[in-house]
């Protein structure tokens, strides 16, 4: 399970049977659980008093116990409808940011546990993305994993097993989703949602000022925020480049803050072998151009770059005995 700050993927015996937002629907007296994933995604946003919908996950860990605890049990089911009897024979690997403390350790195999799950094993996200998308994490090289989710950046250099030099910063995809938000306020004088600005960032989100294949304008709808009468808005990608500057450059300088701690020889390897993007944000427009440039390393984004730390999870657990000195 990669239990994200946006999404949630589930896997079981390698196939992707939950890839849903992590949000939950509750009713607003009883805490009682309405809607996981997609369908209370659907409710975000445009709730009535007696609903509330939740994210859970705040910056890759959890910040509401009671709430991450009704998604994952609606999940599983979704997984299992008949799931009655599964829970107590259920083996789950849960991932977690690198720079998660032990209380948000804790809160998360307390979640787990509380699902009823037989055997808990967490892993930290760049490994289990490095395994994910194919890598020896146990060969004496050097290998360099940026994931970029939606609370955290994870960037980690891994060799022999083991994690040689992180950085876990809290900049990613939801930070580029609230530059949006405000961008559109300040620039445009226009209030958007969240889902909107979620949908600018899809369409024409972008890391750089000159794309080879520019998406078209994207047209937002919303209120003035002075006059609350209806305004059409068309954006380019060359406005949320410019608005994007500044998260872009935190993960950069994060980059180069774990390049400085890292060995020679490990980094020469990384050099020879490149830096793998992966997450969400490894889907942002230019983003990996941009940091080759930056930084004069290749960066790579391998394939289905969203689901490589679930697949890592799912490795992990399959070959739990070869993969015991990761987990936790």
């Amino acid at each position: 399970m990669d239990l994200g700050t946006a999404n949630t993927v589930i896997l079981m015996n390698d196939k992707v049977l939950v890839d849903e937002p992590s949000v939950v629907a509750l009713e607003t007296k009883t805490g009682k659980p309405l809607a996981v994933g997609q369908q209370a995604k659907l409710m975000y946003e445009k709730v009535n008093p007696n609903i509330k919908t939740v994210r859970p996950l705040r910056d890759g860990v959890i910040a509401d116990f009671d709430a991450a605890e009704h998604m994952i049990r609606g999940f599983i089911k979704k997984v299992s409808p008949r799931s009655g009897g599964l829970f107590s024979t259920m083996r789950m690997v849960i991932c977690i940011p690198s720079g998660s403390t032990e209380v948000e350790i804790r809160a998360v195999r307390d979640s787990a546990e509380h699902v009823g799950a037989r055997d808990i094993y967490l892993i930290y996200e760049p490994m289990a993305a490095a395994i994910g998308i194919g890598i020896d994490v146990e060969a004496p090289e050097g290998n360099m994993i940026v994931d970029i989710g939606g609370g955290t950046t994870e960037i980690a250099v891994i060799s022999l097993g083991g994690i040689v030099a992180n950085q876990s910063i809290r900049v990613a995809g939801d930070d580029f989703t609230t530059d949006i938000q405000e961008y559109m306020r300040r620039q445009h004088n226009i209030r958007i949602g969240e889902r909107t600005a979620e949908r600018i960032k899809i369409n024409v989100g972008s890391a750089l000022t000159e794309l080879q294949n520019p998406p078209e304008d994207f047209i937002v709808h919303g209120p003035n925020q002075m006059t609350a009468l209806p305004m059409e808005v068309p954006v380019s990608y060359v406005e949320i480049s410019h608005c994007l500057e500044k998260s872009v450059s935190k993960v950069e300088t994060a980059v180069l803050n774990a390049l400085e701690d890292t060995p020679p020889e490990l980094y020469a390897d990384i050099v020879r072998n490149g830096i793998y993007l992966t997450g969400g944000g490894a889907l942002l427009r230019g983003l990996a151009e941009r940091l080759t440039d930056k930084i004069k390393i290749p960066f790579i984004v391998p394939e289905d770059p969203l689901h490589a730390v679930a697949r890592g999870t799912s490795v992990a657990l399959n070959h739990v005995d070869k993969f015991n000195f990761l987990l936790r």
